[in-house]
């Protein structure tokens, strides 16, 4: 029997608190297992939108340590825990990413063990399911398998004081998904793209009158522009191709470019399936990828 999996872009945004697109995290369900890709600003606010509770999430994965995408560490662990029908975890909070990891977790379960040690006592919440547990991992291969689900880390290029810094991909039933993490232009994410269902990728993009910019063009240098994310995409032929972590730049005076202004730039190298993602926007993975948009959200369930 072939079971879901799913793959819902739960934030597509970068370090700019906007409503419309959160910090980057990307939820992955397999049959009944579950796991998040980066933990970014209101994971757990988009989890709870489409009624998952934080207490299932099986395992967290860290693409690499910018804040936009471990943020929301601190809420998916705590408020997970909380015994309410949103939270309820049952386990220790997994966690897996590259060396400096531990390091992360370890501060902050310093910095919440008040927290953790008031409502120990005062709501007789579990310590065990207050426990992290960290795995790390020093170079490409297997960092993840559970329940048929294999996750594949590979090493991309975010810049040279960005490291360590992966992707991952994804493997189910004779499916594949494969999500880029934030990277240049990169002969890893072809290799590891080839052969994928759904292939997710982060991009970048400026106005002609804003790319000269000296801050523009360090971010922009950091990240994979249209053309380049449709080469990839031209390279790896995917069933679709989909963008995420939509890094695109304005200034006070120049407005971002837009959607349509991406679809036309990625055309210029890529003339197959494509998808903008948007916050919500979930693909299902069978013998075809059927894309469902968002929802109406609302705040209750």
């Amino acid at each position: 029997m072939i079971s879901t999996f799913r793959v819902t872009l739960l934030g597509t945004g970068v370090p700019i608190p906007s409503a419309e697109r959160f910090g980057p995290a990307t939820l992955v369900e397999a049959g009944d297992h579950a796991i998040l890709i980066d933990a970014g600003r209101g994971a757990t606010i988009r989890l709870f939108q489409i009624g998952v509770p934080i207490g299932k999430i099986d395992a967290l994965l860290l693409t690499h340590f910018h804040s936009d995408h471990t943020v929301g560490i601190p809420d998916l662990w705590l408020t997970g825990w909380l015994s309410s029908y949103f939270g309820a975890r049952q386990k220790p909070f997994h966690v897996i990413g590259p060396v400096g990891t531990e390091e992360l977790m370890r501060h902050l379960e310093a910095a919440y063990s008040r927290d953790v040690e008031i409502r120990i006592e005062d709501e007789k919440l579990s310590r065990e399911h207050a426990t992290i547990t960290t795995q790390e991992f020093i170079r490409d291969g297997v960092v993840y398998e559970a329940h048929g689900l294999r996750v594949i880390a590979f090493t991309v290029d975010h810049g040279a004081a960005i490291k360590p810094a992966y992707g991952y991909r994804i493997e189910y039933q004779d499916r594949v998904a494969v999500i880029s993490g934030d990277t240049r232009y990169n002969e890893n994410v072809v290799t590891y793209g080839s052969g994928a269902d759904l292939l997710i990728h982060e991009v970048a993009m400026a106005r002609p009158e804003l790319i000269g910019e000296p801050h523009i063009q360090r971010i922009v240098n950091h990240h994979t522009s249209p053309r380049e994310a449709g080469l990839v995409f031209t390279r790896t032929k995917p069933k679709l191709a989909a963008y995420t972590h939509l890094v695109m730049l304005a200034s006070e005076t120049i407005a971002a470019p837009s959607i349509e202004d991406l679809i036309a730039e990625t055309r210029m190298t890529y003339a197959g399936p494509l998808e903008v993602g948007e916050d919500l926007m979930s693909f299902s993975i069978g013998d075809t990828v059927v894309v469902q948009h968002p929802p109406v959200l609302s705040d209750s369930h």
